[in-house]
């Protein structure tokens, strides 16, 4: 019976028509994290109630959650990607494998956090870019959250294992429920019981429990390819961790330097006080917000470009490549006049401050124009990790928010002030773009032949 079913599920990865398969896997990541931002977005409306400071005080700890992050992509999508391919190959057991170590390797991360963070509050706090009158809200929100790690990491974990099964609709019911729980938790917390911003942790760090709790009774009830278990972590060569996060670590690369381009940002931002740290703050929840939806079919194209290159269907991972990167510019295209044209009033909804609504604008009219050159990037880059290819896929990651953005960011900001603060972000976008087209250029022009069997159904 369990052999059928894995059989079935090999027969939809490797047989279903590109479009209408990457769709199907894409719908499921694209609500997941719709709704999650959606959450990001009320989060920062609710709190924005608060006042200006406590508006920064989201934007310090959105860096800090980025690292709690990093560590939950880096061994989900490392594990993932190794699975992935294994199932294509059909072996399961060492798929299980994988998805084990993977999943305690993060929650384990995920705690060695916790107790760093509480060991050194105050200074994670400022370091993270607090100013004085930011870091008291910082600091009551970032407690909740360090509680909140360990399961933080390991729903990222556990999801990204999902979407690699090609299994995305399980991975966004755990997500979904979790964002859904923080947005009704937030308003009866914050003004119902008059705990202010400890609610909005509180609520976070409860949604992020129950949304793990979720997310490992997929894996206990049977509904996975792979299995979960602990003697696979203590009767497994060092070598499968290590090849995880290897493969992974594009994405804590990634995700980390979000974390730290965040606090570098704050801490250009608080040169100029409160208002510009809150600004720029709502401009990156803005736009993560309205390019989810790309972002969600690059997350569909995933399993499909690691599966198919597992069995050697080379002919289907090109043409996933295509349809992504052309659907996804669509839909940026779309984002991107809809953010040029009304970034005032969308920045006005957050924050009802003149000062923050001028810094904001600006910087989300850079922003969209600037997002255009990023589907292509971001394909490739999946396509990359993906498949393996550890090296290309680490040197696409550092592009745009460390090789360029980083010395950008230090010298915009010395030479045009907050006018280079908004700038830098932008133009590492644009220059990532004639960076990463040779990458894709040569992986497909390398790409083994296909053997005749492995042809795919059109």
């Amino acid at each position: 019976m369990q052999e059928k079913k894995i059989k079935t599920q090999f027969d939809i990865m490797t047989g279903t028509p590109i479009p209408r398969l990457i769709l199907t896997l894409s719908i499921p990541s694209i609500l997941s994290m719709l709704i999650n931002n959606i959450y990001n977005l009320v989060d920062t409306a609710f709190v924005g109630h608060l006042g200006t400071s406590a508006s920064g005080a989201v934007g310090v700890v959105f860096g800090f959650m980025a690292i709690i992050q990093a560590f939950g992509f880096m061994f989900g999508q490392g594990a993932g990607s190794i699975l992935s391919r294994a199932l294509g190959q059909r072996d399961k057991e060492n798929a299980s494998v994988h998805a084990s170590v993977g999943f305690f390797g993060s929650m384990f991360c995920g705690l060695l956090i916790t107790i760093i963070g509480f060991v050194w509050l105050d200074d994670v706090v400022m370091f993270l870019g607090s100013t004085e009158t930011i870091a008291p809200y910082a600091k009551t929100y970032i407690a909740y959250i360090l509680v909140a790690a360990p399961f933080m990491s390991g729903s990222l974990t556990l999801n990204n294992i999902l979407r690699y099964e090609g299994k995305a609709s399980l991975g966004m019911i755990g997500l979904m429920l979790g964002a859904v729980l923080n947005m009704i938790g937030d308003p009866i917390l914050m003004f119902g019981l008059d705990m202010g911003i400890a609610g909005a942790g509180l609520s976070t760090a409860v949604s992020q429990i129950i949304s793990w709790v979720v997310l490992l009774v997929m894996f206990l009830s049977g509904k996975t390819e792979t299995k979960l278990g602990v003697k696979c972590v203590f009767h497994t060569s060092p070598r499968v961790l290590g090849n995880i996060m290897a493969t992974g670590f594009p994405s804590l690369l990634r995700q980390g330097l979000n974390s730290l381009t965040t606090v570098l940002l704050n801490g250009q931002c608080a040169a100029y006080g409160d208002a510009t740290v809150a600004a720029m703050s709502i401009v990156s929840r803005i736009v993560f917000f309205a390019f989810s939806i790309a972002i969600g079919v690059g997350q569909g194209f995933q399993p499909v470009s690691a599966f198919n290159y597992g069995a050697g269907r080379y002919s289907r991972l090109k043409k996933g490549f295509q349809f992504t990167a052309l659907v996804s510019e669509g839909i940026i295209a779309l984002g991107c006049v809809i953010l040029f044209f009304f970034s005032g009033s969308l920045i006005g909804i957050f924050r009802d401050d003149p000062e923050v609504i001028t810094i904001g604008t600006r910087a989300l009219q850079l922003q969209a124009l600037a997002t255009l050159t990023l589907p292509f990037c971001m394909t490739t880059e999946m396509l990359f990790q993906s498949t393996g290819m550890r090296l290309g896929a680490t040197v696409l990651s550092a592009l745009r928010n460390g090789v360029l953005f980083i010395p950008l960011l230090l010298l915009l900001s010395h030479f045009r002030g907050q006018y280079g603060i908004q700038e830098a972000q932008p133009l590492s976008l644009v220059l990532s773009l004639p960076i990463t087209i040779p990458f894709a250029i040569h992986f497909f022009r390398t790409l083994p032949e296909e053997h005749p069997q492995s042809e795919e159904r059109t």
